[in-house]
């Protein structure tokens, strides 16, 4: 008898608690999308073109970092450059894998300030894909980028003169925890 009142109780926080789980495991895809859609936090778009260029004139500038348990060394080859909107410009940075194994890792991006990530897209990036680097291995990862004309007609953007593009690198462990 009173295991007939509590399986209510219990297949409702069963239930309850495989909802937040799926949620969870949602949220970071989610957000992920919701923030390349929007631009919001800064994060930028994906194109498969660059806009029509205008003489507005802007700077990138590029930055690098990566998580302490990475043994590579990851650096913008440039500090910045000098562009217009809708120019297509390609970058680069360079990675060295410093350790006696072979390392695979990804890479996050954002663009500062938030409120231009919106109009800072990318045509192709290494970020879009894992990077294995082996023993010793130095590679040039590119980026191909513009800012969208666009950020010249929104109010709120009228003093962005200088936009950062940040990379942090993250290792990308296997089942025994080795990267």
């Amino acid at each position: 008898m009173q295991r007939r009142r509590n399986a209510p109780v219990v297949l409702t926080s069963l239930a309850v608690v495989a909802a937040m789980v799926g949620l969870v495991a949602a949220s970071v895809p989610l957000y992920n999308l919701f923030c390349r859609v929007t631009g919001y936090g800064g994060t930028t778009k994906v194109a498969d073109h660059a806009a029509q260029a205008t003489t507005r004139p802007i700077t990138v500038r590029f930055d690098a970092s990566k998580a302490k348990d990475l043994p590579w060394r990851f650096k913008p080859a440039q500090n910045s450059v000098e562009t217009h909107l809708g120019e297509q410009v390609l970058a680069f940075y360079t990675a060295t894998n410093q350790s006696d194994h072979a390392v695979v890792g990804t890479a996050t991006f954002n663009v500062t300030p938030a409120k231009a990530g919106q109009y800072f897209n990318k045509v192709q990036c290494f970020c879009f894909t894992e990077q294995r680097l082996e023993p010793g291995q130095s590679v040039d990862m590119p980026v191909t980028f513009f800012v969208d004309p666009a950020l010249a007609l929104d109010e709120t953007t009228d003093d962005v003169t200088t936009i950062t593009l940040s990379y942090t690198f993250y290792p990308i462990h296997d089942r025994q925890g080795r990267s």
